[in-house]
């Protein structure tokens, strides 16, 4: 399916109720869909320092530290929460630093040497699956 229009969206939404809707003020809401999952579990093995810059890993409690070189996993889940427990199963697992932990987004980040990075990303996404029973994805890596 290619790219859709605002309006196409909004009909395909709303249906035969979007003629009475136009014009006037739309509030969206973004709500959670219930469900155990690991969608996305990626290792990117960078070595330029605006990599980091850009995912922000170069501020707050590592301000002033250089992950030139080191590798970045980076994984999301459903339900959000789910991200505390994956970050306790990659620390413990592997010798890396937790870079970013979202508990309202489900979004986790986490940086080290290539392999360790590696060794604990496909150990959430194992725990997930066999401990946890979540549907998980392949562990991907560029």
């Amino acid at each position: 399916m290619g790219q859709i229009t605002k309006e196409e969206l909004l009909e395909k939404i709303f249906h035969g109720d979007y003629e009475q809707l136009k014009g006037k003020k739309l509030r969206m809401t973004r709500v959670r869909v219930p469900g155990k999952e690991v969608c996305l579990a990626h290792v990117i093995s960078p070595s330029q320092t605006c990599i980091y810059q850009n995912l922000g890993l170069h501020i707050g409690v590592h301000e002033g530290e250089d992950h030139t070189g080191e590798s970045i996993g980076m994984l999301r889940f459903t339900p959000w929460e789910a991200v505390v427990v994956a970050a306790d199963t990659a620390v413990k697992s592997a010798d890396v630093q937790i870079g970013f932990m979202d508990r309202f987004c489900g979004s986790l980040i986490i940086t080290g040497g290539l392999s360790q990075v590696q060794t604990a990303v496909e150990e959430v996404v194992r725990f997930f699956d066999k401990e946890l029973g979540f549907k998980t994805c392949e562990v991907h890596k560029s």
